[in-house]
């Protein structure tokens, strides 16, 4: 009789959020909170973010003054900062405040992520790769942020900046394209299956 082994494998659901739509809490205002800061607006530029802190770096203020929906409160956490938020990210090297921010978002309902403590995540913030309306993110599933990062140069490296051309002619020709779903489908297969022949 065979047997089944159970295989480590990555688990996490990768999804896409339109945080211009969402509220975004950041508790940290120091190196933690700037990277991560970066990190979410280098993807949704138009994000609602309130980022406390009992202190605010110099650098998180100057990079705040071009993004009109960052709101920067300096003064000590507590739980009322999750007030009309829905996501939330304790960026912030003190452990205590860290597990008390991600317990307290627990307690509330919100998804948080807690910087270099995976335990207390419900999210990650992965490498992402990005060629104007292509986005790739990457999960090692905490295993190994450095290759994460590797990967992402290859990626970078090997996608041609003119791929978003490709997505917007694409775009056209199923604008243009007539029948139900599953003839389209057949359709764009035929046309872009020369993309993954070999030469």
């Amino acid at each position: 009789m065979a047997t089944t082994t159970l295989v480590d494998r990555n688990e996490l659901f990768p999804i896409f959020l339109k945080l211009k739509q969402l509220r975004v809490l950041i508790v940290g205002g120091g190196y933690v909170g700037m990277e991560k800061l970066q990190a979410v607006i280098s993807n949704s530029p138009a994000a609602n973010i309130r980022l406390v802190a009992t202190v605010i770096s110099d650098e998180i203020k100057e990079l705040s003054k071009s993004y009109p929906a960052i709101t920067l409160i300096e003064k000590p956490y507590d739980i009322t900062d999750f007030d009309a938020i829905d996501i939330a990210i304790a960026a912030i090297n003190d452990p205590v405040i860290s597990k008390q921010v991600a317990l307290n978002a627990k307690s509330k309902g919100i998804l948080v992520n807690a910087a270099d403590k995976p335990e207390w995540c419900d999210f990650y913030l992965g490498s992402v790769v990005q060629k104007g309306n292509l986005k790739i993110a990457i999960s090692t599933n905490g295993k190994s942020p450095t290759i994460a990062k590797r990967i992402k140069e290859v990626l970078n490296d090997t996608l041609p900046d003119e791929i978003d051309d490709l997505l917007s002619h694409m775009q056209t020709i199923r604008n243009k394209m007539s029948g139900d779903f599953t003839e389209k489908v057949k359709q764009l297969n035929e046309i872009t299956k020369k993309l993954s022949e070999n030469k």
